[in-house]
């Protein structure tokens, strides 16, 4: 027997209504937030994510499924996020002739090659935003405020906010140089992937779930410089002001000096969303600025700010949303007249189902109970008197009617 691939899932039918009602959740609060839907290709160019994402990431390094095709040898991959590919079409479409802020949000599936584990696939789903054009520290704050009311729709509480600030490219080249400094003794003993980062990013080893990685940052001398202010009073100012607005709104937060996110191109403001009642592995949701993305991959410089945040982990903290039942299930030994009626039915809107094989009535009831609201029972009384017998099946009434569309 063929199976599903390590690392993929079925959304089966008794799952699928959940997944639809966070997804029109999300229509809903975006929509009214004056965010517009996109879709972009599930596979890119590798070279928008080497560019994009950055090359000290886990994600460039080890979990990009990449492909070469076509005589030209093209090299493709499949999407492991989304960002990249909504800012190269943001670029691709000349977005920026739109009035500022372009506000977009997206659902899809995404694709990493890491170990399967509960609310984590190799083949995974994102819902996320992007808005470009506003460097004003009130997008920040209107993103967070946003995803925050995104899960509280969803039924996630008890949510405070992981906040930090990691500057922009001038004051975070001083703090790297200050990082590494600071980590040098510490060298040999940091893992394999740490010394990459060493050389190419010294602030995603922040990021490093390695324990004995940990335990270095947590030296005195190494925390001291990861948890100074080192940031220049202009993203100090811009730091202070989502502050000041996430307060005006009521949203619980807290300061990180930890929180670098796994991603390259992140500058100023970084966050993550935490579930205070979900114990350790408690945060659902993060993002962040990345003002020098669309310059990077060949655009025109623009201010930029998202999150983004997987389904598969969302939907098995939530209350599972129950199948609706059908509005009749025709009851009839008559396959013609049983089609020919539900037909009719859809037709003015209703649900409807019939039963196939013409079994015997106490078994087309019996299933009628359990997945509808009401029988419509056709037999040969019915049809001579051309009338239905409708019986509700809560509370077992049964009365003729001949106008179905009064029937309930």
């Amino acid at each position: 027997m063929i199976k599903a691939k390590r690392g993929t899932k079925d959304i089966l039918p008794c799952d699928i209504l959940t997944w639809q009602t966070v997804e029109s959740r999300a229509r809903e609060l975006f929509q009214n937030a004056n965010y517009k839907e996109i879709r972009t290709p599930i596979f890119e160019d590798t070279a928008l994510f080497k560019r994009g994402v950055g090359d000290s990431t886990d994600i460039v390094n080890k979990e990009m499924y990449t492909f070469t095709v076509g005589s030209n040898e093209d090299s493709i991959t499949l999407r492991p996020e989304n960002t990249a590919g909504v800012v190269r079409s943001y670029i691709e479409h000349n977005m920026e002739r739109f009035s500022f802020p372009v506000k977009l949000w997206y659902f899809g599936p995404m694709f990493r090659y890491e170990r399967p584990q509960a609310g984590r696939q190799r083949q995974f789903h994102q819902i996320g935003l992007e808005m470009f054009g506003i460097s004003n520290p009130a997008a920040d704050a209107e993103v967070i405020i946003l995803a925050c009311e995104f899960l509280k729709a969803n039924g996630i509480k008890d949510l405070t906010v992981s906040l930090n600030s990691l500057g922009c490219p001038n004051c975070r080249n001083m703090y790297k140089e200050k990082i590494k400094k600071v980590l040098t003794p510490y060298l040999d003993n940091l893992c394999d992937d740490c010394k990459i980062r060493y050389q190419k990013n010294p602030l995603r080893m922040l990021d490093c779930k390695n324990e004995d990685c940990k335990k270095i940052f947590e030296n005195k001398d190494v925390k001291n410089v990861v948890t100074e202010d080192f940031i220049c009073p202009d993203c100090r100012e811009h730091f202070e002001e989502v502050k000041k607005y996430l307060s005006c709104a009521c949203v619980n937060f807290e300061i990180d000096k930890m929180l670098v996110r796994g991603l390259d191109y992140y500058t100023r403001t970084v966050f993550e969303i935490k579930s205070n009642s979900l114990g350790s592995q408690n945060a659902i949701l993060g993002g962040g600025r990345y003002d020098g993305l669309v310059e990077m991959l060949g655009g025109k410089p623009a201010p930029a700010v998202g999150f983004a945040l997987g389904v598969e982990r969302l939907v098995s903290l939530i209350e599972k949303t129950e199948d609706k039942k059908l509005d009749y299930f025709v009851v009839t030994k008559f396959p013609e007249i049983g089609i020919k009626t539900v037909t009719m039915l859809r037709k003015k809107g209703f649900s409807a189902d019939f039963d196939m094989q013409s079994r015997k009535f106490a078994k087309q009831l019996e299933k009628a109970a359990k997945i509808a609201l009401f029988a419509l029972i056709i037999d040969e009384n019915e049809l001579e008197g051309k009338f239905y017998t409708l019986k509700n099946l809560q509370t077992g009434e049964q009365t003729k009617v001949y106008d179905i569309e009064n029937a309930n």
